[in-house]
């Protein structure tokens, strides 16, 4: 479900005109691709109780939790200048995203508006731009938070699928003989 969420919200992205960056895109729906093939995998293991195919499922699915733990507690510890020092780093090292801010928040420049520098807002022509860093800053705490909490809801049933994974990967085998087993 996670994995189809994902692609889809990239498709929409694009669709939208909201990110033209191919390489966000690329990766979020590369991500997106992964995740559904380890739950094909899983789905598979489980279904012809497949003790191998369970254990790679139980493993990737752990890593994946260590990951999105990390980054999910990650996002719900940065304060206020953390978020700032962060976003002016990203600013400072991508173009493609600066465009697409620039355009969608109608805004020229990270603190201050020079109108010597090119800009793609609208708000260029008149020369009557107002930084980006603040209008960013306002929504990236709610974003954070918001990140934050839906990753950490998601880790947690990953657990829970690394738990019931291992118990159902060491159960019997129903459609094996039952006295193969004794």
């Amino acid at each position: 479900l996670v994995s189809l969420l994902l692609i889809g919200i990239a498709a929409w992205g694009i669709g939208f005109g909201l990110v033209s960056s191919f390489k966000v895109v690329g990766v979020v729906i590369g991500v997106g691709i992964f995740l559904f093939f380890i739950a094909l995998v899983g789905l598979i293991g489980a279904v012809k109780h497949h003790q191998v195919l369970l254990f790679f499922y139980m493993f990737i699915l752990l890593l994946v939790f260590i990951v999105q733990f990390s980054v999910s507690c990650a996002c719900l510890a940065l304060n206020k200048e953390q978020q700032s020092q962060l976003l002016e780093v990203g600013w400072n090292n991508t173009n493609s995203a600066r465009e697409d801010i620039e355009r969608n928040l109608n805004c020229c420049g990270f603190r201050v508006f020079d109108p010597s520098e090119t800009c793609s807002s609208d708000c260029f022509r008149s020369h009557q731009c107002q930084p980006c860093a603040p209008i960013i800053e306002e929504y990236s705490g709610m974003v954070l938070t918001f990140v934050g909490g839906i990753g950490l809801f998601f880790s947690f049933t990953e657990i829970l699928g690394v738990c019931l994974t291992y118990r159902y990967r060491n159960q019997k085998d129903p459609r094996a003989n039952p006295g193969a087993f004794l």
